[in-house]
C-alpha cells in the first residue's frame, strides 16, 4: 500500500444500492397469513418477514393484479 494516495484523481461513483434499500412499514396481516409464512420459514429456514417481500417482490416482477370482485 502506498504511503500517501492523490485523493484529487479519484472518481465519483454512484452507489449501486441505490434504490435497492428496503424501508420498514407497519402492517396489519390476518393471523392466517402470519400463521402460513411461520410456517414456510419453519420448513425453509428463511425468516417469515423476508419470505413475505420475496412473495410481493414475485408479485411486482410478474405484475400480477388482484381479482377484486366483491361477492353480493
Amino acid at each position: 500500500m502506498k504511503k500517501e494516495y492523490d485523493l484529487k484523481k479519484m472518481q465519483e461513483i454512484s452507489n449501486p444500492y441505490r434504490g435497492k434499500i428496503k424501508k420498514s412499514v407497519g402492517i396489519n396481516l390476518s393471523s392466517e397469513v402470519i400463521d402460513y409464512f411461520k410456517e414456510m420459514s419453519a420448513k425453509t429456514d428463511i425468516a417469515y418477514q423476508k419470505l413475505i417481500d420475496m412473495y410481493l417482490m414475485d408479485c411486482v416482477k410478474q405484475k400480477r393484479k388482484l381479482n377484486l370482485k366483491w361477492s353480493a
